[in-house]
């Protein structure tokens, strides 16, 4: 048996996450086991999006992030790392300053994808083992300042589009929620026209209601239930949130207007429900690095 360990960290609008693999590869299996996840609100969006660019506290913020990263990727012996960032980076004015002053300071070199990669990168995951070949999907990534959103079937991606519409967005009203309306529902009808499609859902707020549900693993939540949650949510205050769901700071805010772009797409696309697989684009990304380094 072969054992090695990787790491991706997803640099996204509202969080910077570090994941990290064991991948334990034998004759016949290979087999991918989430070692470490770790989460910290770094929040790049809530600068780009007001400001256009990301503050000097912000900076050090995510430099005493990725510096202590590093530090766990050495304890944990991790043989390779991919530091990847997506929507708020993209749009910095500084991100160049950013990705320099964190290579000096951290010793991690971070990379801009874009949004049509980082749906490319999280079909590089195991996706694939939750999808029925006969079915047709729309997988929905919500991220803090964007949203990705592909159609599959057959295990192949038949339409893919990234939207600047996101958690961190809506919350500066740096897009109008009825963006949903003009430019997502068009597409999706356009898309799903004849078809019926069950939602694959991903990102941490999903994974929040899911793991609040109180479904078993492997199960679905119907979109009456993501309506309802996000009708109640809304409804109640930041703290009243913090205080009768025990959510995190970081949480409480964002999952509003997370849970307004799931209940819109899945009444665009007339699904009934949601199936939320817990895969990310950071296991993607660890997929995709395994698959590379065996060619």
């Amino acid at each position: 048996m072969n054992i090695y360990t990787y790491a991706a960290i997803d640099i996204g609008s509202n969080a910077v996450r570090l994941l990290i693999n064991t991948i334990y590869e034998t004759k016949d299996t290979v087999t991918f086991n989430k070692t470490s996840l770790i989460r910290v609100p770094v929040r790049l969006g809530q600068d780009v999006f007001t400001q256009g660019k990301i503050s000097e506290r912000t900076i050090n913020r995510l430099t005493e992030t990725m510096t202590a990263y590093k530090l766990l990727m050495n304890v944990y012996n991790v043989d390779k790392y991919r530091a990847f960032a997506t929507s708020a980076m993209r749009e910095a004015k500084n991100s160049q300053e950013v990705i320099n002053s964190v290579k000096e300071k951290s010793g991690i070199k971070i990379e801009i994808i874009s949004g049509e990669e980082e749906a490319k990168v999280i079909f590089s995951s195991e996706l694939k083992n939750f999808l029925k070949s006969d079915k047709y999907y729309l997988f929905v990534d919500v991220g803090g300042g964007s949203t990705e959103i592909s159609l599959l079937n057959r295990g192949e991606v038949h339409h893919s589009r990234s939207f600047p519409i996101g958690t961190v967005r809506l919350l500066g009203k740096k897009v109008e929620e009825s963006y949903l309306v003009t430019t997502i529902k068009p597409w999706i009808k356009k898309i799903t026209q004849g078809k019926s499609v069950e939602l694959l859902g991903s990102g941490g707020n999903i994974n929040y209601v899911f793991k609040n549900s109180g479904k078993k693993e492997g199960k679905y939540l119907s979109h009456s239930y993501i309506h309802q949650r996000y009708e109640l949510l809304k409804h109640l205050t930041y703290e009243e949130r913090v205080e009768k769901f025990n959510m995190k700071p970081d949480r409480a805010d964002v999952i509003v207007p997370a849970l307004l772009i799931y209940d819109s797409i899945m009444k665009f696309a007339h699904a009934t429900r949601i199936n939320i697989p817990k895969i990310g684009t950071a296991d993607g990304m660890i997929n995709l690095m395994y698959k590379r380094n065996k060619k």
